[in-house]
């Protein structure tokens, strides 16, 4: 994989099924467990990082096959392919605050993970949204999802909330934030 050349270019609709097959799961030993404490009128938040018993897999909180009306109604929606085969995507969304976007959905195929292609599509993203006046890009992901959580702060996003219950699975979503003021 590292001697062939990514390519990262825009999606097409032919790109979706290709998407869909894609393996969103993942494994992950970590994840960040929440406590709450509500006391004279105090409420406190806190999250930390916890490793599990064992190591657990994940079933991706969406269904990949339902999303494909979504993905192609994002402001941006990449790919990254090799010699035809789509193996990563990622799609931005601008968000309803001014100057903000959503990476609305993100995925590298397992068996190429951690060899920089999400890197790619996140570096292209940014540089986007930059290009585009956008300040701001916001991601998403479930709290057991330390994958994607340490992916996301080595790339400048920092936590800036959650919210209980926000997956059909009812997991907690936990919000990060890259501010693009002096990007590109």
């Amino acid at each position: 994989m590292s001697t062939t050349k990514v390519t990262i270019r825009p999606a097409i609709s032919t790109d979706l099924l290709q998407i869909m097959e894609m393996d969103h799961n993942y494994a992950t030993e970590f994840g960040w467990q929440m406590e709450l404490r509500n006391e004279d009128r105090t409420v406190t938040v806190g999250f930390r990082q916890i490793r599990l018993p064992r190591s657990t897999q994940v079933v991706y909180a969406r269904n990949p096959k339902l999303l494909a009306d979504d993905w192609t109604r994002n402001h941006l929606f990449i790919v990254a392919e090799v010699e035809g085969v789509i193996i990563g995507y990622l799609a931005l969304a601008r968000g309803t605050l001014p100057n903000t976007a959503h990476l609305a959905d993100f995925g590298v195929e397992r068996r190429v993970r951690r060899q920089g292609i999400g890197t790619s599509l996140v570096v292209a993203a940014l540089e986007w949204a930059a290009r585009n006046g956008i300040q701001r890009v916001i991601a998403e992901m479930q709290s057991k999802n330390f994958p994607a959580i340490s992916f996301v702060q080595k790339h400048g996003f920092a936590f800036c909330g959650y919210n209980d219950n926000y997956y059909p699975n009812k997991d907690i979503a936990l919000f990060f934030c890259r501010e693009l003021k002096n990007f590109g």
